[in-house]
C-alpha cells in the first residue's frame, strides 16, 4: 500500500538521499532544494515522503501557486530503485486527493520537461492535459476535477 507521510526528523536524511537515474537528474530539483523551498513557502507548499509499506520510495510536494491562484504538483520524484512498480501513479492519485479534500482544488497544474517522456506519459494517464503553455523550459499540464 502506498501512502504519503509527513517529513520528520526521522525520515529527513533518507528523503534527501533518494536518487534518480542519471538520465533523469536534470528533470527535477533535488529534494534538498525542494525542502528548502517548502520551508520558505511553508504556507503554500505541502511536502510528503512517499512510502510503499515501510519503504521510502519517493517525494512529492503539492502546493498552491499564489501568483496564478492555482493548486499544483510542484515536485515529484520516485527513487531509481522503485521506478516502474506503480508507486508513482498511486502517489500522484494520493496527492490529487489531498489537494481536493484538504484544499478544495477544482483543477491542478504541473509542468514537465518535454524530454521527460515517462513523467509526461504518467501525467497524461491520470488525466492531465497539455495546456499549450510553457513555464520556462517546461510544458504546462492541467487536470480538471
Amino acid at each position: 500500500m502506498v501512502e504519503l507521510r509527513e517529513i520528520t526528523q526521522s525520515n529527513f536524511d533518507d528523503c534527501i538521499n533518494l536518487n534518480l537515474p542519471e538520465a533523469q537528474k536534470g528533470f527535477v530539483a533535488t529534494n534538498v532544494y525542494s525542502l528548502a523551498q517548502a520551508w520558505v513557502y511553508y504556507k503554500t507548499a505541502f511536502p510528503f515522503a512517499i512510502y510503499a509499506e515501510d519503504d521510502l520510495v519517493g517525494f512529492i510536494m503539492p502546493g498552491y501557486y499564489e501568483p496564478q491562484k492555482h493548486y499544483n504538483i510542484w515536485r515529484f520524484m520516485i527513487d531509481e530503485r522503485y521506478q516502474g512498480k506503480g508507486y508513482g501513479k498511486a502517489a500522484l492519485h494520493l496527492a490529487i486527493s489531498y489537494l481536493v479534500e484538504k484544499h478544495g482544488a477544482s483543477e491542478i497544474f504541473l509542468s514537465v520537461v518535454p524530454e521527460n517522456i515517462v513523467a509526461k506519459s504518467l501525467y497524461l494517464g491520470v488525466g492531465f492535459e497539455l495546456t499549450g503553455e510553457m513555464s520556462g523550459n517546461e510544458v504546462v499540464m492541467r487536470k480538471k476535477l
